[in-house]
């Protein structure tokens, strides 16, 4: 952030909070939200793929998980829960002060989403023949 307002680098991905003080007093532009919608605190900020870059998007999601064979009433429950939580205004507030709006979904909904963005991930590493050392 300090090099991106030094104009050491002309251009920076990251996530919004430490950017959102900027963003208002005008010192930085925001490019393009990586995500498929729009943040509801940034709505003049295009999607990557309003910029004509579509599939380019990283967007960090937070999610509840349980251990493998969690009664299904017991998830449902949880879900139900979580999701009423979501949707008040202070956990609205909270999540829009760390640079995202609450996302609710179902359990199928999550895993799939943990499924797509391992292969994505996944497919990528690979593609570059990343390596831990």
């Amino acid at each position: 952030m300090n090099d991106l307002l030094g104009n050491h680098v002309p251009i920076a991905f990251g996530v919004l909070p430490p950017a959102m003080g900027n963003l208002a007093a005008g010192s930085l532009r925001g490019i393009a939200i990586l995500d498929r919608q729009r943040f509801s605190l940034l709505p003049d900020i295009p999607t990557s793929h309003e910029s004509g870059v579509p599939g380019f998007e990283s967007v960090l999601h937070y999610g509840v998980l349980g251990p493998a064979g969690m009664p299904p009433p017991i998830v449902a429950k949880l879900n139900a829960a979580i999701n009423a939580i979501a949707k008040t205004d202070e956990i609205r507030k909270r999540i829009n002060n760390e640079g995202g709006d609450p996302l609710t979904s179902t359990p199928q909904e999550y895993a799939a989403d943990i499924d797509q963005e391992e292969r994505k991930w996944g497919a990528l590493i690979k593609k570059l023949n990343l390596k831990v050392e």
